[in-house]
């Protein structure tokens, strides 16, 4: 079992800066686990700092969520340091980031991965399912990512999500841009995704839902929404998805389904203002919110 870092007690170094006695490892319901790592990409866009300045940013939240009508943060949110990743190939940072999830999922706890870039997610995807073999993962996210090898590995950002729907049943929300190989793999494969749905839920949720299994794993990469929102990434598509009706699915999945973990992927805080840091913030905090109001225990 993988030891984890010893957390700061609320303050500065704390996600949302949570006071002492809701950010102790052994009460806290969600773990925050930042992971600094930019490997496999090739784009301009520095991942590796997504995860500090989204804690930088979560410093300046309300702990009180009007829409919930309670402080999330009662329920504890411990923050461990960032991630030492050794250095060398893609395999050994996922085989890094799959034990420190397995030692979190063990512990009873809710990961909430802050990254980096998204080839991360295979590594906790790997955790989730070990604990629960029925998991299923929903990635919003403007790429398919669904490459067999790219750029010399089969662990790139850009392959990420073949390798979970070799794990695992796969539902991806917000494609708007794939290769020809990803096209006939898809038309092969029979695998299906929902592009920027044209209404609001219930009528595409509902589609979207009944793909997932009872136990979810959740992953947001940020370039689901719209650039106009949402610059600070590497890889921008026009045409994303609105903030509403990312929380509106988001919602709706946490009520439907147990949510056993998330990550919030591919902030490049060098490509866009501090506004962003500020919306990835949010957004994992009121997931948070909606995990915990679930009636499913």
């Amino acid at each position: 079992m993988a030891r984890l870092p010893e957390p700061p007690l609320g303050g500065a170094d704390s996600f949302a800066a949570v006071p002492p006695q809701q950010a102790r490892f052994a009460t806290a319901r969600f773990v925050v686990l930042p992971v600094p790592y930019r490997g496999t990409s090739e784009h301009g866009g520095l991942t590796h700092l997504g995860p500090g300045a989204i804690i930088a940013a979560s410093q300046l939240l309300e702990l009180y969520d009007p829409e919930l009508d309670r402080e999330v943060s009662e329920v504890g949110i411990c923050t461990l340091p960032q991630l030492e990743l050794s250095l060398g190939r893609p395999q050994a940072v996922m085989a890094q980031v799959r034990a420190a999830g397995r030692a979190l999922f063990r512990a009873g706890k809710v990961p909430v991965m802050l990254g980096g870039e998204h080839s991360l997610t295979l590594g906790m995807a790997q955790a989730a399912q070990e604990r629960y073999p029925d998991l299923s993962v929903l990635t919003l996210d403007a790429h398919a990512d669904l490459r067999d090898r790219y750029l010399g590995t089969k662990y790139s950002y850009a392959c990420v999500m073949r390798r979970v729907l070799e794990l695992c049943p796969l539902v991806q929300v917000g494609v708007r841009s794939l290769s020809l190989e990803e096209r006939d793999f898809v038309r092969q494969s029979g695998h299906t995704f929902f592009s920027v749905p044209e209404s609001y839920p219930p009528r595409w949720a509902q589609g979207i839902i009944t793909g997932l299994s009872p136990h979810v794993y959740v992953s947001l990469d940020l370039d689901v929404f719209d650039p106009s929102f949402m610059p600070a990434v590497g890889t921008p598509e026009p045409g994303g998805l609105p903030w509403e009706r990312a929380l509106a699915l988001l919602r709706m999945v946490a009520r439907e389904r147990r949510v056993v973990g998330f990550d919030v992927m591919e902030l490049s805080p060098n490509l866009g203002p501090p506004a962003c840091a500020f919306a990835a913030a949010k957004l994992a905090y009121k997931l948070m919110g909606y995990i915990a109001a679930s009636p499913r225990p």
